[in-house]
């Protein structure tokens, strides 16, 4: 097997002194050093011009985001790189070390069709904000994708070239991308591997631009979603229920139960439908997939039920509270039933250490087949890929 070729892309908005001896540190280590100035402005020219002699600058003059500048310099490490070599993408502000850089680069040589993650341990000494902050958005990724992973707001990370098609069609142009990569990762069936790392926090970690009420928000989006989903079913039961009412009159008592059932049944359906390509995206047979919605359905109906009648007439209590309370119980029980029985992921479980690459498994997590989003396809004005 032929050695692979490492890369390091250093995305950078207003670095320190720090990034020249940064990039000299990684090339003397072997890497092929990628910077990109994600629009740092010219009082900065002076630091990336101390870089030169180690790496590869790209630059284009507006600021437009760390997910657009880690984008871009994998466009260019993309037609430059060959198939079998390997990416590290970093922070240039000197709280990863070229060490670490060097074990998530073997560990990406050892399954390069995985997403290796430099994880931290997250302790007594680590700044609150950080701590929280981790805590709450791993929280929020795990309800979300069903997979645990102890520092989701890692920018140190190794991949094989293979995955580069991958995460340029990833969507978000900001911070957002990063949690972006871990949501579409989990989808797209692609392993995720943790890998420890040291933890540095310089300053206390001020100069962080994580957002934990924002990126815990993106992946609560997946309930959210979730509870459009419903309220648009409930509207088409109602709607059919009432207009079905009206045309059945002449059916006497039964025109109710019949109403009611041919209503949920197209609402149901409906709803089935709307979760299953929208919600949470999955590609499980359609068939299979359908009766263990009905199973659920069937189940929840009838729980519901049961709950309601012994809120109302073994508790005496209100029965529109009553009502209430049961909806809302067995809306989480109905998310979490689709979520992780019907519509789970199969596959892309993470390993707390690098696992060794299986040459006879077939390459199926290289890509989704989707296609790059449209600001991706052409380059903006000022962003040649060359160095500069």
């Amino acid at each position: 097997m032929m050695d692979s070729k490492r890369y390091v892309l250093l995305p950078a908005y207003q670095p320190t002194a720090l990034l020249p001896s940064l990039a000299r540190e990684l090339r003397l280590a072997g890497f092929t050093v990628v910077v990109v100035d994600d629009g740092s402005g010219p009082d900065y020219a002076v630091v990336f011009d101390a870089a030169r002699p180690y790496a590869t600058v790209l630059s284009y003059p507006e600021n437009r985001g760390k997910g657009h500048a880690l984008k871009h310099g994998l466009r260019w490490i993309g037609n430059t790189a060959a198939s079998f070599d390997v990416v590290v993408t970093m922070d240039a502000d000197g709280q990863h070390t070229v060490a670490d850089a060097q074990r998530l680069a073997r560990a990406a040589q050892d399954t390069p069709l995985s997403l290796v993650l430099g994880v931290r341990t997250f302790d007594a000494k680590t700044p609150l904000r950080s701590r929280m902050g981790n805590k709450i958005s791993s929280l929020a990724y795990r309800a979300a994708s069903g997979i645990s992973l102890t520092d989701t707001q890692t920018g140190l990370r190794a991949f094989g070239t293979g995955l580069i098609s991958f995460l340029q069609g990833v969507s978000g142009q900001r911070y957002e991308y990063e949690m972006n990569v871990l949501m579409e990762a989990a989808r797209s069936r692609i392993p995720l591997v943790q890998v420890p790392i040291a933890a540095i926090y310089i300053d206390d970690n001020r100069g962080s631009h994580f957002h934990t009420v924002r990126d815990s928000a993106l992946v609560f989006g997946n309930v959210l979603k979730f509870a459009g989903s419903s309220l648009t079913g409930f509207a088409i039961d109602y709607s059919l229920y009432g207009g079905l009412v009206l045309l059945l009159g002449g059916m006497g008592p039964a025109a109710v139960p019949v109403s009611n059932v041919c209503a949920r049944v197209v609402s149901a359906s409906a709803n089935f439908a709307i979760n299953k390509k929208f919600v949470f995206r999955s590609d499980a047979k359609t068939v299979r997939s359908g009766v263990q919605y009905a199973v659920l359905a069937v189940s929840i109906l009838a729980g519901n039920t049961v709950l309601l009648s012994f809120l109302v007439n073994g508790l005496g209590a209100d029965k529109y509270a009553a009502k209430l309370i049961t909806e809302l119980t067995f809306f989480g029980l109905s998310w979490l039933g689709q979520r992780y029985w019907i519509f789970r992921k199969r596959g892309g479980r993470p390993c707390a250490a690098p696992a060794a690459q299986d040459e006879h498994r077939p390459a199926l997590y290289a890509g989704t087949g989707r296609e790059a989003p449209a600001e991706e396809k052409e380059h903006p004005a000022g962003e040649e890929l060359k160095a500069v």
